[in-house]
């Protein structure tokens, strides 16, 4: 194998597939890059088994010469010390060479490695999906998704399910769902879809690495969903996930459709209210902040660690309906729900002091954020 390529792109590739590559994988080979030259270009493959990786590099972009091979093949290197050469490499072209015994040469100016490889042949091959069940959605949207939802999965292994986002295609809608048991982010969205229901549990920490490599463009995602995977398709790059096996439980109940109490205020203001609230609650397990309403245009937001001290503060509302309220929660989860959320007014409702309550956008209902609240008063 041999061929030339503008460095850039060979550092964009790398850094995307290094993504799905594990150090503490227990199939040696799986610890490295494949690299395959072929007539068309470049391919780069890495995978944990959970995660798979594909990027391609073309001969050719917009008139532009990205790679030129010289001699086809192909070569895994080890993904920890490839993608620390090629970041550090001195000039804007790289040369690359496999002789017998799959020695690597690495050239970029006057700079040269040598690296040992493996037979590209004994990495696993990447799960073949057929493409029945396809919809889209742009890059920017699905970013937004993960983003609005992930955050709410469960880090505790005692159910692994609730370690994964729901999503449900039903009826040209996805409906995205996160729980931990404690709190729930939902987030729904419009697409187009020809035939049956679909579902499927994508675990968080696969989401997580497809957000980093998704940029903020509104270029189309095709996602196909499998029995056992998942695969993202977007540009030269494919992304694949295992699911999670098992019956996500129905978060449907959990949802109330009715409310005691219903207040609207400003979402910045509350959420800097909680942050300071929870300055002194740091040390507790909970990081327990109390909410009382006062009259119909404020709320009192307050905190207390009988060690440390109290903060209190009022917030005036934009509206207050329905009955005096008095409840506490975690400062942690309400932050997280108000960041995803991202609008200027929220209303919050409410139906007791030890029910679930339900945080929205007065202007956007395709995001929902539930918390459970804390036993306190």
């Amino acid at each position: 194998m041999k061929f030339t390529i503008k460095r850039n792109r060979l550092i964009d590739s790398v850094q995307d597939v290094t993504k799905a590559v594990s150090s503490r994988t227990t199939i040696p080979i799986l610890t490295g890059i494949k690299m395959i030259a072929t007539d068309e270009g470049l391919t780069f493959t890495g995978s944990d088994s959970d995660i798979s990786i594909e990027s391609f590099i073309p001969n050719e972009e917009n008139g532009e010469v990205i790679v030129e091979v010289q001699e086809t093949g192909g070569i895994v290197l080890n993904a920890k010390y490839f993608s620390e050469i090629v970041r550090k490499l001195p000039m804007d072209t790289v040369e690359f060479e496999v002789f017998n015994h799959l020695q690597t040469i690495i050239r970029s100016g006057t700079a040269e490695f040598n690296l040992n490889g493996l037979d590209p042949d004994e990495y696993p091959f990447l799960p073949q999906i057929p493409e029945d069940n396809v919809f889209s959605l742009p890059t920017d949207l699905l970013k937004s998704i993960i983003r609005q939802t992930v955050f709410a999965v469960s880090t505790s292994e005692t159910r692994p399910i609730l370690t994964g986002v729901n999503w449900m295609v039903e009826n040209n809608r996805l409906t995205c769902t996160a729980t931990d048991s404690h709190r729930l982010a939902m987030r729904t969205a419009p697409i187009e879809i020809v035939g049956e229901t679909l579902q499927a549990v994508i675990p968080g920490k696969s989401l997580v690495e497809l957000s980093k490599i998704l940029d903020g463009s509104n270029d189309m995602v095709d996602i196909v969903i499998t029995d056992n995977q998942i695969l993202f398709k977007f540009k030269n790059l494919l992304f694949f996930s295992r699911l999670l096996e098992g019956n996500y439980p129905d978060t449907s109940k959990l949802i109330p459709t009715d409310y005691k109490t219903q207040l609207v205020l400003p979402s910045k203001e509350f959420l800097h209210a909680i942050d300071r609230a929870s300055l002194l609650s740091r040390g507790d397990r909970n990081n327990v902040v109390k909410l009382v309403s006062i009259d119909r245009k404020q709320i009192e937001i307050s905190s207390t660690t009988p060690e440390i001290g109290k903060v209190v503060e009022q917030i005036q509302t934009e509206s207050i309906e329905g009955e005096e309220l008095k409840i506490s929660f975690s400062s942690k989860y309400m932050m997280d729900a108000l960041k995803a959320l991202e609008e200027t007014d929220i209303r919050i409702s409410f139906t007791g002091a030890m029910r679930p309550f339900i945080i929205q956008s007065v202007h956007d209902e395709q995001i929902l954020q539930l918390i459970l609240p804390v036993r306190t008063f």
